[in-house]
């Protein structure tokens, strides 16, 4: 079973040594993701922005390997303050609603002080 990894093109995958996500088999499994535009490097304000951008290079990470949003089986999500819940938890009932994976948010402390929110999901196909 061959192994698939997948870039995003962030600086951070190469200087910590990590793919945004690594393909095999029927799974795919997309390191947690920040909010970072990585086309202009930038980090948006607010966490509602971040969350979307989270998605989207997610996204295109499971895109890139084969995958599709609807695949995604479990979700970690890790933010910086538990109000942030209620602000972004529409936005995943937008991308998440019809495909309920299972889901576990937590409370800590991101590594850069612009960053509100990480996402991780797995998928699996079939």
């Amino acid at each position: 079973m061959a192994r698939k990894l997948i870039s995003s093109g962030s600086p951070f995958e190469k200087t910590a040594g990590y793919s945004r996500a690594v393909a095999m088999g029927d799974w795919c499994f997309v390191s947690g993701t920040t909010g970072y535009d990585y086309a202009t490097m930038t980090m948006p304000e607010t966490v509602e922005e971040q969350a979307r951008n989270c998605l989207k290079t997610i996204e295109g990470a499971l895109k890139e390997a084969g995958f599709s949003m609807k695949d995604v089986v479990r979700n970690h999500y890790y933010v910086t303050d538990a109000s942030f819940a209620d602000r972004v938890f529409s936005i995943f009932g937008e991308v998440f609603g019809e495909i309920r994976p299972a889901a576990t948010m937590i409370v800590c402390d991101l590594i850069r002080p612009e960053m509100l929110i990480e996402i991780e999901v797995t998928a699996l196909r079939g």
